[in-house]
Order: C-alpha cells, then structure tokens, then sequence
C-alpha cells in the first residue's frame, strides 16, 4: 500500500493541480499538501540557500505527521528541498528532475528551457547539466516576458498563453522545456511540432513509487 506523499508547494495553485493527476493516475495516493508561498519569495531575494532551515523544518513536520515521501514543485528551491533527504531518512524529490532525465536523452540534445520566472533558469540549467552528464547537451533559455506577472495576478489563460506562444516561436530543438510547474497546462495550447515537456505527471509519477 502507498504511503502519504507530502508536497511542497510555493503557490496553491499546484494544490488542484497535483489533486487531480493523482485522481488520474494514482488513484488511492494520499497526499498531503504544505503550501508556503513566503519560501519562493525569500528564495529570489536571498537565494534558495537562504530558505534552507525552513524548508527543512517543514518536511521534518510532514514526516513526523506520517509523508513516506516529498515531492517539491517548486523549481527555484528544488536543490535545497532535495537535500534534507539525508536528515530526513524519506525520498526528497524536485518534481521536475524525471522531466530533465526525459529531455536531454532526447535528439541531439538540443533543448530550449522556457521559465516564466528568471530565478528558475539557473536552478533548471543545472539540472538538465547534471542529468546529461558526460553526454552532449545544447541548452538554451527563453524568460517569457510578461508571464509571471499574469500569474501572480490570476490570469492563469493570460499566462498559459504566453508560454503557449513562445513555444510556439522555438525552431531548431529537438525538446521544448516548461521550466515550472504552473506552465503544464500550456502543453494543450501550443502548435509546434517539437515535443514540450512539463514536469507535474513525470515527478508525481516518481513520487508515487518512492511513497510506497
């Protein structure tokens, strides 16, 4: 039987979003949501080491409460949040890791990240640096201006279209990236040919496995 699977969230729009992917695909799953959207803020301003004791904090309490498992949705902090695996003694997962492993064993490896937040790009490219390993990569950035700011003011289709259309804008990749979470939904509006990849089913699937 699965366990309860802890996630990490900096907005509560992932809550429904997770929700219904388990309803979906993991039917049975337990989840349990922890939603702190002060984490990303700090994150940007201070970097994501600067929210570490915090983000370990609240795991510490998720596992205490009975997590089997975290998975973090959130791509600026997913390197610290991975890291309070060891202290906690459960799986720690970034939930966009499955979706880089996917993306640079693709092609010739040539991928286009888009990020509608430009603090996620870093943590994204190193990601993608780390799960290529020895093998070829050319990685290239789009920050889709205009879209985090539509985000945080709810227009979810304002935002889902902008990312939709700069997806729409890429030529020569052979694997489109949504940098974040909140862009999955774009997958749906885009037209390009190019395969686009977003990370919630792949971690939530990855997590379902660690939570058991």
């Amino acid at each position: 039987m699965p366990g309860t699977l802890a996630l990490l969230h900096t907005s509560p729009a992932h809550v429904p979003v997770f929700e219904a992917l388990r309803d979906a695909d993991h039917p049975g799953l337990a989840l349990r949501h922890l939603v702190d959207e002060d984490l990303l803020a700090r994150a940007r301003d201070a970097g994501p080491e600067a929210v570490q004791g915090e983000i370990q904090a609240l795991l510490a309490g998720a596992v205490a409460e009975g997590a089997s498992a975290v998975l973090c949705t959130c791509s600026t902090i997913g390197e610290v949040a991975e890291s309070a695996a060891a202290a906690l003694g459960i799986p720690v997962l970034r939930v966009d890791r499955p979706m880089a492993a996917d993306a640079v064993g693709r092609g010739r490896g040539r991928v286009v990240v888009l990020a509608a937040l430009a603090d996620t790009l870093a943590p994204t490219l190193a990601l993608l640096a780390e799960e290529a390993g020895d093998r070829a990569a050319d990685i290239r950035t789009v920050l889709v201006e205009g879209a985090w700011a539509r985000f945080e003011a709810g227009d979810r289709d304002g935002y889902l279209e902008l990312v939709a259309a700069a997806a729409d804008r890429v030529t020569d990749a052979d694997v489109i990236v949504l940098a974040q979470a909140s862009m999955a939904d774009a997958v749906t509006r885009t037209v390009t040919r190019i395969p686009v990849l977003s990370s919630p089913r792949p971690g939530l699937a990855a997590a379902a496995v660690a939570a058991h």
